[in-house]
């Protein structure tokens, strides 16, 4: 039966993170607080739990999760061709609200999904995530959510989202209330993407695919007319 646990008390957060450290190493999923949003969490190199992870939302094949992991030395373990723009705004944001896609190091052996031969990768602000990035290794995470349904920023909204599909639900509070609030909704603090996977055929620079918490002059005092003009509509 699924159980929310309240990572404040102790004797919670420890039976919690080890109930979802053998949920990752079964295959299963987990709900898990972030900086930014809740996410849903699942083995990156079990294309089996990736499904499961697509399915409890929604999603298919085409909508690969972003992968969370414990540190920047992961960074080189699971991307090739880092631009310098990208190691700046890792060493400024990360950890932070910052989701970088680069192109996947080719021997990797996993299936997030269609992902093109790419992978968005971020190291979440939060330490329950990081301490159990550090004893399961990355992790597939998207936000924890139905499709077409908002982000959950507690874990009550996420429970009622994802119900039985998630094994372990670690419950942090509320998600995101160090960033300023953003986009559509209220409390909405969805991380920004940049895209790196173009940069060497688009003159050296980067382009913000969503705008989230890290806000464009935030990214442009780092790398200046390294990211690309807004597009023209």
């Amino acid at each position: 039966m699924t159980r929310i646990y309240d990572c404040s008390v102790d004797a919670e957060l420890a039976t919690g993170m080890r109930l979802a450290r053998s949920a990752i190493g079964r295959g299963a999923l987990v709900v898990i607080p972030t900086d930014t949003v809740y996410g849903i969490a699942a083995d990156a190199f079990n294309p089996e739990a990736v499904q499961r992870l697509l399915d409890a939302k929604g999603r298919d094949r085409q909508s690969p999760p972003p992968v969370l992991i414990p540190g920047i030395p992961t960074l080189d373990a699971l991307a090739t061709d880092v631009p310098e723009p990208v190691r700046a705004l890792v060493a400024e944001f990360w950890p932070g609200g910052l989701t970088v896609v680069l192109n996947a190091q080719p021997s990797l052996v996993w299936d997030l999904g269609e992902t093109q031969g790419t992978v968005a990768l971020r190291m979440p602000r939060n330490q329950v995530a990081l301490d159990l990035l550090a004893e399961t290794g990355p992790l597939a995470v998207s936000s924890a959510n139905t499709s077409g349904l908002p982000s959950a920023i507690d874990v009550i909204g996420a429970e009622d989202m994802l119900g039985e599909s998630v094994a372990v639900y670690l419950d942090g509070g509320v998600a995101g209330l160090d960033y300023d609030a953003i986009g559509d909704r209220p409390g909405d603090t969805s991380s920004t993407i940049i895209d790196a996977t173009g940069f060497a055929d688009n003159g050296g620079k980067l382009a913000i695919v969503r705008n989230g918490v890290i806000s464009r002059a935030a990214i442009e005092a780092v790398i200046g007319d390294a990211l690309a003009p807004v597009a023209e509509k």
